[in-house]
């Protein structure tokens, strides 16, 4: 069975991707920073029957980066590494003149180095897969200006810039960056606490069928919209 690594997976879009790749027969090693809640997330995956190692730890530290790495080579390699582990840099989110330089560093450790980190990690494993796949969480903060979104935009930017780097040094991969577009999850919320919206947004569940077409569909490494891809898609 194929594996693969997803981090930021105990809720929000990483527990829908987990969802849906489980039910595919994917074996999952999944991270997150709440171990309770990590872990009841695996126990509801395993219920597809699949293997699902659950690892809580930061995605900062070089050692739990190893470890998840590890356990995905105990399992039979990595097929698929999604990044999706995302820092803020402030709650709520607070124009650059306030922001503090600690949580701009926080959320280009958490948002890009330990992504990068990940990867360099992975890239053996990668490599040899036949069909090693790197997808990175983006934002639309990574490519349009909005108030207050600065640091995390910066952050998800410097993200893209490495995915469509690593794309163009490992042509044997698939280096997606994805905008997942808005969604209701946590980190959303504690962004813009007192948002008042024009109605709810989406699931993040609702998104994955476009992540399910990349990895269907298998296009060129590249920056993608999952609103786009998921155009024509039942």
């Amino acid at each position: 069975m194929p594996v693969a690594i997803i981090t930021g997976a105990s809720k929000g879009l990483g527990r829908a991707l987990a969802d849906a790749l489980a039910v595919r027969g994917w074996d999952l090693v999944l991270d997150a920073r709440t171990a309770e809640v990590l872990e009841e997330t695996a126990e509801a995956l395993r219920v597809h029957g699949t293997r699902v190692v659950a690892l809580a730890g930061d995605v900062t530290d070089e050692g739990h980066r190893a470890a998840l790495v590890a356990a995905a080579w105990r399992m039979g390699g990595v097929d698929l590494l999604v990044s999706n582990a995302s820092a803020l840099g402030s709650e709520p989110l607070v124009r650059l003149e306030e922001l503090p330089l600690a949580g701009l560093r926080r959320a280009l450790e958490v948002n890009a180095v330990a992504a990068l980190g990940l990867v360099q990690e992975a890239l053996p494993l990668l490599r040899v897969s036949g069909a090693g796949t790197v997808i990175a969480i983006s934002s639309d903060a990574a490519a349009e200006a909005y108030e207050t979104w600065g640091g995390y935009g910066a952050s998800k930017a410097a993200l893209d810039q490495l995915a469509a780097v690593l794309g163009a040094e490992e042509p044997g991969l698939r280096v997606w960056a994805v905008d997942p577009g808005d969604m209701a999850t946590d980190l959303y919320a504690a962004a813009v606490p007192e948002d008042e919206d024009e109605g709810p947004r989406p699931e993040p569940g609702s998104v994955v069928p476009a992540f399910l077409r990349l990895l269907d569909d298998r296009p060129p490494s590249g920056r993608y919209c999952a609103p786009s891809l998921l155009e024509g898609v039942r």
